[in-house]
């Protein structure tokens, strides 16, 4: 999985390439856990996003209660695979999905 991040101002900006899942979700966790500091606005895109395991899922969960408390997040470009697995999970209802 490739992560490309960007900043401006206290918007981070994280797209995800390839595959969130048991191997590649602690890259994605380290990465939000170095760039917390002053974000108030997450955006996850998920444009070039390939498939999502629940490892993956656990990770947006977690980042979904930091930015609860400090902003808010939003996911953006979910394709047809990703969006079924947020409705069977139910993270439809958790998430902000543009």
């Amino acid at each position: 999985m490739e992560i490309r991040k960007t900043v401006q101002g206290s918007t981070l900006n994280i797209a995800l390439e390839g595959r969130l899942d048991t191997t590649t979700a602690p890259q994605l966790e380290e990465e939000l856990k170095r760039s917390w500091d002053g974000v108030t606005e997450l955006i996850l895109d998920f444009q070039a996003l390939d498939y999502l395991s629940s490892a993956g899922l656990r990770v947006i969960l977690a980042a979904q209660k930091v930015m609860n408390r400090q902003g808010r997040m939003v996911v953006r470009h979910v394709n047809e695979s990703i969006m079924e697995v947020f409705e069977l999970t139910g993270f439809v209802d958790i998430l902000t999905i543009e």
